[in-house]
């Protein structure tokens, strides 16, 4: 049985469906983050589930029972936002122990339970410093400390590193996930940022406008995006119109190759960039390089051909060839994924 379960969840905000009859479970030990772009859903999703906002239609279940009507603080839920919203008037102590000692837990298990989650959020002895001293990672451990003390049943995560930089957010969603399969945490976490969600989650939900475009272990929603929608969310640009027949397709750019068993007709189609690969210029589409990303020991390439829109190619950084050089293009078929309708 699924420790949470969102059966037909429906949120209006005047006639606009901030939450559409959404269907959702997620099992007891699991993570799952929520994509989106804002305005999508994942905020008012947290807060229905949190009772901090009340459905107009369907049903928030815990461990199978209606939260109709059950208060916020008898849900037993962790919910941690983007900015933290720790107490600048007490210490580290005093933020990471107050929902233990709104539970009326006394001071000597307070103090064992605040030092025993520091250790585990990587902030050993922090317990007296004050919360203008830390930097913005340190906040968010303890304010991830804070949340988990009081032992939720599950643990909602809203942006939670959305205002780091990049190089602590790709350090610390790391250690979340190792911290989470230690503890058997159950979490639902919301995010905007693709890479955090497939880092951290064993399952992936992209929303889009209210409801549910797909859901998917990271592996299945990345290598086969349901929609036109998924896969630009996903950062994908080539994605022109296209028809299938047999084996290839007709699209702007010519005859591309289709994995076998493709749907057939009108469409879609995503051409990753790695499917684009690079030949001598007479023996595949002609295109002229107009722009390059260096990515590490990768290169992004913006390639114009003379009839057909731009498309990113990807290559080794050894191989790259310079802006304004022809090249010629040619695509492999295992990275071409027909898509459904958006």
């Amino acid at each position: 049985m699924a420790l949470l379960q969102l059966d037909g969840a429906t949120v209006r905000f005047g006639g606009r469906a901030a939450l559409d009859a959404v269907d959702l479970e997620v099992a007891e030990h699991e993570t799952v983050c929520v994509l989106g772009p804002s305005g999508g859903g994942k905020s008012t999703m947290l807060r229905a589930v949190a009772g901090l906002q009340p459905l107009d239609a369907g049903r928030v279940l815990l461990g199978g029972r209606d939260q109709t009507g059950v208060p916020v603080h008898r849900r037993g839920v962790g919910l941690m936002f983007q900015d933290h919203q720790l107490f600048p008037q007490h210490d580290v102590a005093g933020n990471v122990g107050f929902g233990l000692r709104m539970r009326g837990a006394r001071r000597a298990e307070r103090e064992r339970a605040v030092g025993e989650l520091l250790e585990l959020v990587g902030l050993p002895g922090a317990q007296r410093r004050a919360v203008a001293s830390l930097s913005g990672g340190e906040q968010q451990r303890v304010a991830l400390a804070r949340a988990l003390a009081p032992e939720p049943r599950l643990l909602m995560l809203d942006e939670p590193l959305g205002q780091l930089d990049r190089g602590l957010r790709e350090r610390l969603v790391v250690e979340l996930r190792e911290l989470f399969r230690r503890l058997g945490t159950t979490v639902l976490a919301v995010t905007h940022d693709q890479g955090e969600a497939f880092a951290l989650a064993d399952r992936v939900v992209v929303m889009r406008d209210g409801r549910v475009e797909q859901a998917g272990t990271p592996l299945e929603v990345w290598r086969r995006p349901a929609s036109e929608f998924v896969a630009r969310f996903l950062g994908f640009g080539n994605v022109p119109a296209a028809t299938v027949t047999g084996d290839a397709a007709a699209t702007p750019w010519g005859q591309i190759p289709v994995p076998p068993g493709s749907p057939q007709g009108p469409g879609r189609l995503l051409v990753r960039p790695a499917a684009v690969r690079l030949v001598p210029a007479e023996q595949g589409l002609p295109c002229t390089v107009v722009a390059r990303t260096f990515r590490g020991d990768q290169v992004t390439l913006v390639l114009e051909p003379a009839g057909g829109p731009r498309l990113e190619a990807s290559c080794a950084l050894r191989d790259a060839p310079a802006e304004g050089e022809t090249v010629g293009v040619a695509f492999a078929a295992d990275e071409v994924v027909v898509l459904g309708a958006s």
